[in-house]
């Protein structure tokens, strides 16, 4: 009678091994975490910020209404809600292709939409956004 009771807790031991998450793992703002970790309003925004292994360099929009930002180089369960002031910024001019830009441009963009770089150099480091102008 032993061994059912020994497999059943491997098994439960097992099975929390593998579905729980690390603790340095850190969770988006969601309604637990916001209970655990509330939002800092005074902070500052840190860009570019780590979270799960990917780079950010500006607010994102994951399991909330609205888009936040870490206020930590990798996220640590530290964060806000973004302003309008937080969004990244283009940086003009930046070089795309072999061409210099002022301003947005739909060049490359097969949805006709306009984009810019957020770094003076596209080809580089291709980190860019949508314009909402």
């Amino acid at each position: 009678m032993g061994q059912p009771v020994g497999i059943l807790l491997v098994s439960i031991c097992l099975f929390y091994r593998l579905f729980s998450l690390p603790d340095k793992d850190y969770y988006p703002p969601t309604m637990e975490s916001i209970m655990k970790m509330p939002e800092i309003e005074d902070g500052d925004c840190v860009f570019p910020f780590w979270y799960r292994n990917e780079i950010f360099y500006d607010c994102v929009n994951f399991n909330a209404k609205h888009k936040w930002c870490s206020l930590n180089k990798t996220f640590q369960g530290y964060w806000r809600y973004c302003y309008v002031s937080d969004y990244a910024k283009c940086a003009f001019p930046f070089w795309f292709r072999h061409m210099i830009y002022w301003e947005c441009t739909e060049d490359g963009e097969m949805f006709g939409k306009k984009w810019c770089s957020l770094t003076p150099n596209f080809n580089k480091d291709r980190i860019w956004k949508y314009c909402t102008w």
